[in-house]
């Protein structure tokens, strides 16, 4: 073996020189990517002790910006996360937005089971149970198959209802909405027409 040895020193000398060398970059950049991950930290937190810019008019964060989730917090910044917003719990039927929109849910729903065994919506808003309950009955369309024949029951199709119908929340808008329904627009279009009218007889 130490004749082996002797013969192969120079061998032997290059491999444990090699593994040693490995070794220290291994070290050197574990211990620099700890202090750039420090420093990095240490940056978010004096960050996120920082107030995010709001606007003072409507106490809320600046709602003219294109990406309105970041409050114009830069993107190479980590943003304090806003407070979880709160379920409208109001049980009060909203109004439609426009025709076939599915009804919002004015109530809270966490903990409602509804998977292939069992659908908790339905306890309410099933037409054999709706009068009971005083919830609105499910819309004879959810009893209708791909072939518009009526079913006896709710149909597959429709029977995931938070798929369609969801819960609206106290959230602040992100970005500035001014979206008019039809009623709304309707209205503006008759008013105008009635104010060119009245102009017209003036003259």
């Amino acid at each position: 073996m130490s004749n082996a040895f002797a013969r192969n020193r120079p061998l032997w000398l290059a491999l444990i020189l090699a593994v040693v060398a490995l070794a220290l970059v291994f070290v050197a950049g574990w211990w620099f990517g700890r202090v750039a991950e420090r420093s990095h930290e240490a940056k978010e937190v004096a960050h996120a002790a920082q107030p995010a810019p709001r606007d003072s008019a409507l106490g809320r964060a600046d709602l003219t910006q294109i990406d309105g989730l970041r409050r114009g917090i830069p993107v190479d910044q980590e943003a304090a996360p806003l407070p979880m917003a709160r379920v409208q719990n109001l049980d009060v039927k909203r109004e439609r937005a426009y025709p076939m929109q599915p009804p919002t849910i004015p109530h809270a729903i966490d903990g409602y089971q509804v998977d292939k065994n069992s659908n908790r919506c339905m306890l309410c808003h099933a037409r054999a149970n709706a009068e009971k309950f005083q919830a609105p009955p499910v819309s004879v369309t959810h009893y209708m198959d791909r072939d518009d024949q009526f079913l006896a029951s709710i149909s597959s199709r429709r029977y995931f209802c938070n798929q369609c119908h969801v819960v609206q929340t106290d959230a602040p808008l992100l970005v500035n909405n001014a979206f008019e329904d039809i009623d709304q627009v309707l209205a503006a279009a008759e008013a105008g027409t009635a104010t060119a009218e009245a102009a017209g007889k003036v003259q």
